[in-house]
């Protein structure tokens, strides 16, 4: 256990101590989906739900969760981020929504939760506001697509 950088020598969970770490430019990009039926997309489209414009309610909802990532996930620093944005795309084919989200920062962790958690939540707002029509839409591929900088280096799914 002693090789998993968040559990101590005597195998209980712990912060990872960044404070040597440099500070560099760091980014990170994430993407999901949710499936629905034809109707549910079209009246997401028509902004026809009951509880509003879910693409507008999903990206803000995106934002706020990236800045309260380390919130929401235990052992996850605070960032300081300087960027962090979604988009949301209609797929009539699907049919349903892809989201793709960014986060930057300059500091000394990456950000990639940050992006994730955007991800995640974006999707359950849509969730949450289309349920009342569909209860049957599905969550997935929730998936880190890319980061750069740290320790680390680049990375990019293939």
């Amino acid at each position: 256990m002693s090789d998993l950088s968040h559990i101590d020598a005597e195998g209980r969970a712990h912060m990872v101590d960044i404070g040597a770490k440099s500070e560099t430019a760091r980014t990170a990009r994430a993407e999901g989906s949710i499936s629905m039926k034809a109707e549910t997309l079209e009246a997401i489209e028509r902004s026809a739900l009951a509880k509003g414009d879910a693409i507008d309610a999903a990206r803000i909802a995106g934002i706020m969760a990236a800045k309260r990532t380390s919130e929401l996930i235990p052992l996850c620093h605070q960032v300081a981020l300087t960027d962090v944005g979604l988009d949301l795309e209609v797929d009539r084919l699907m049919p349903g929504v892809r989201v793709t989200a960014w986060a930057s920062t300059r500091g000394r962790t990456g950000v990639e939760m940050e992006a994730l958690t955007a991800v995640s939540v974006a999707l359950l707002t849509i969730y949450d506001m289309a349920k009342a029509i569909d209860r049957g839409m599905a969550i997935s591929d929730v998936r880190l697509t890319e980061k750069r900088g740290g320790k680390s280096g680049d990375w990019k799914r293939d």
